[in-house]
């Protein structure tokens, strides 16, 4: 399965990423599970989270992070401090 890849876009990538016009998400410190249904894009304004991963992989995400998650992927959510976030799915 594909991996969870994140990177510290430049602000030029984020334009021409367009993630401003990307959808809103926001979520409080919590714990949930996820499976992502599709490829989804995602840049983190801010917060910090660990993901771990069914394949036992962890990461960790923080603001300013710009993060692909793959269609398939099945993890648990660890919302350390509040999400303020724009994705998109593809």
């Amino acid at each position: 399965m594909a991996e969870i890849k994140v990177e510290k876009p430049s602000e030029k990538k984020l334009v021409d990423l367009g993630v401003k016009n990307w959808s809103p998400w926001e979520c409080e410190p919590s714990e949930f599970d996820w499976e992502y249904a599709s490829n989804e894009t995602a840049y983190l304004y801010e917060g910090k989270v660990i993901i771990k991963t069914s394949g036992g992989e962890k990461v960790e995400i923080n603001a300013g992070d710009l993060v692909f998650f793959p269609k398939g992927l099945k993890c648990s959510w660890h919302v350390l401090q509040r999400v303020r976030k724009v994705y998109k799915f593809s």
